[in-house]
Order: C-alpha cells, then structure tokens, then sequence
C-alpha cells in the first residue's frame, strides 16, 4: 500500500518534471527566467508569448490526452480480456477521424474547433456501432465479439476516410499533420472545452475500477458474485468513448499510448484496477510528454508529429506482445 502510494507521489513529480520541461524546451531557445516570467509576471515580449500561448497549451493538452488514451486502454483491455487491446479496436479513433474529415470538407473548414464537437459524435457513432454489432446473436456481449466487431468497423471506416481524402487531394493536404497526432498549434481554449469530457471520463473510469476486478474474471463468475455484468459493460464503452474521442478531437488519432501504458502499469502494481487506473492515468501523461519533447529534436529545425514518435517506440512493443502471446499459446 504505502509503496503503491510513494510509486504514485513519485509519478506525479515526473509528470510534473515532463511539463515544465515541455514548456522550457523547443526549437526556439527560451530562458528558463522567461519561461517563468510568462506565467507569473507577463509582459508581452516574443519569448513570454511563445511560453503562454503555444507551450503551455501543448504541454497540457499532451498530459491530458495522454492519460486519457492510457485509461481507455486499461478499460479495453479489461472489457475484452485481450492484451492486445487498445483504443483503436473499438474503431473509435477511426468513427472520429471520419467525422472530422467529413465535416472539415463540408463545411470547408479545418478550425480545431470544428474538429472537437465532430470529433466526439463521429467516436459516440462509432462506439455505438460496435456495441449493436456486437449484441447480435444468440449471446451477450462477449469479448470475442466484441473485438471482431470493432476491428469491423474500425478497418471499414479507415478505408472510408482514406477513400475520401484521396478524392480530395485538398482535403488530403491540410489534414495529414492531424491525422498522423499532434499537439501542436492548439490553443488554451480548446483544451479548456475538451478536458472536462476527459476529466469527467477519468473519474468515471476510476469508480468503475472495482467492478473491473471482478469482470477480468470472467462473465460467469461476474456474474456469481452479483455484478451486472452488462451494465458494466455498457458504462465502459461510453467512458471509452468519452475519453478517446475527447483525445482525438484535441490531438488526433494518437496511437500505441492504449496499448503499451495498461501493461506498464500492471508491471508495477499488479490486477488490481483501483491502482492500475491512476498509474495508467500518470504513465500515459509522462509518456505523451516525454514523445512530445522528443518530436522537436528529431529533425534539426522542424518538428515531427508526436504520434510517429509514439508508433515509432509502440510498433516494437506490440511485436514483443504478440510474439509472448504466441508462445503462451
């Protein structure tokens, strides 16, 4: 208990390290005097409004989507039972992208304020979409079907926004830098209008931890123990939901974060999901950050989005998974 407790004292300083430093660092040289000036004493020189209005807001937005997609991959991994789950598999990250690419094209405008109310409906459509698909049949909601369903619907849509912005070679040019993750060039009133949803989705996620231990169990035994298993199951979908389309409508279609976090997290504290949530919560902000530092010093003089520096790291951790799995078998 109290090593648990210091492992997240210790986390939250991190974070906290992996703000200020993403508010220090960058390919324009700030000092760190300014830096502070910025946030304490503002004058409105160049290097303070570099800090205030394009540091800051991305630092946050960074921690936040990260802890964000960190704890809708722990509930992914929970509800299916698969450690191979992420995110994505709900087609969520794909129901939002389409959204946005359909509603930037007609409405010929690509304001990331438009991008966040679509972004949330196209993920809700998605979710739902799956969570239908998966209810069909004789049988509840598994996990088995629950995963075929949202791989379904998540290679359909992917093919659908793929189709349209090669159709619209303009549409194509001015969405790609969103569509590959990033944090960059957002504003603090779009993080302002998006974090209540994650924050909302994070404590929501919390609360649920405990039905989560006795779900992992498997349906039946769930269900021996007086959980309502498919009540639990629908909440779960809506917090993935919640928290993934918040994530890409702030920043995009970021990946690896769901996958690779819930497993970190296990590492350190073990089943039990009232700690692997709030660890999650924190790994996945340090980690975003961390990736996000790491993208203005990839290249000399120009930035990279930070989701190719996070699939950069993630594609080796999902092969090293799969090829565990596979041995388990």
């Amino acid at each position: 208990m109290k090593a648990r407790l210091m492992g997240l004292i210790v986390l939250f300083i991190l974070v906290a390290v992996a703000l200020v430093s993403s508010i220090s660092f960058g390919i324009v040289q700030v000092p760190f005097t300014s830096a502070l000036n910025a946030i304490w004493s503002f004058d409105g020189t160049y290097d303070q409004l570099i800090i205030r209005t394009v540091r800051v807001p991305r630092a946050l937005i960074a921690a936040a989507v990260g802890g964000a997609l960190a704890v809708a991959g722990c509930l992914m991994q929970a509800l299916s039972r698969n450690a191979l789950a992420g995110p994505e598999i709900f087609g969520v990250n794909s129901g939002a992208a389409l959204a946005v690419v359909i509603v930037s094209i007609v409405m010929n405008s690509t304001a990331l304020s438009v991008f966040t109310w679509s972004a949330i409906v196209g993920a809700g459509i998605a979710g739902a979409s799956v969570f239908l698909l998966g209810s069909i049949g004789r049988e509840s909601l598994t996990p088995i079907k629950l995963v075929l369903a949202g791989a379904t619907i998540n290679l359909l849509l992917t093919s659908i926004t793929q189709g349209i912005l090669i159709l619209n070679e303009q549409s194509l040019d001015t969405m790609r830098f969103w569509l590959a993750g990033s944090v960059t060039g957002r504003d603090i009133q779009l993080f302002i209008a998006v974090f209540p949803y994650i924050l909302f989705g994070l404590i929501c996620a919390f609360c649920l931890s405990k039905h989560l231990n006795i779900i992992v169990l498997g349906e039946h035994m769930a269900q021996g123990l007086g959980e309502r298993v498919f009540l639990i199951k629908v909440l779960c979908i809506i917090v993935i939901v919640i928290l993934a389309g918040s994530s890409v409508a702030i920043a995009g279609p970021i990946g690896f974060i769901g996958l690779a976090i819930p497993h970190i997290a296990r590492s350190l504290v073990g089943l039990n999901y009232r700690w692997i949530i709030p660890y999650a919560a924190l790994l996945g902000a340090l980690l975003l950050l961390l990736a996000d530092i790491g993208s203005r010093f990839v290249l000399p003089a120009q930035e990279i989005p930070v989701g190719v520096v996070t699939a950069f790291f993630g594609a080796p951790f999902l092969i090293y998974l799969a090829q565990r799995r596979g041995r388990s078998l």
